[in-house]
């Protein structure tokens, strides 16, 4: 499930050191269509959107 921040409202995983302060969410958004999309390296560890099903 990712998470989004309240500062600067970015996705992150849910063991991301960097989001901080943060609100669960059931699903990215439909403008992230790709996981290079995703700006926090935090998405790193994964090749595509498919392995977050």
């Amino acid at each position: 499930m990712p998470i989004i921040s309240k500062d600067d409202f970015s996705y992150h995983t849910n063991d991301c050191p960097d989001v901080g302060d943060g609100m669960r969410t059931t699903s990215l958004p439909e403008e992230v269509t790709s996981i290079d999309d995703l700006e926090c390296s935090c998405w790193d560890k994964y090749e595509s959107l498919d392995e977050l099903d």
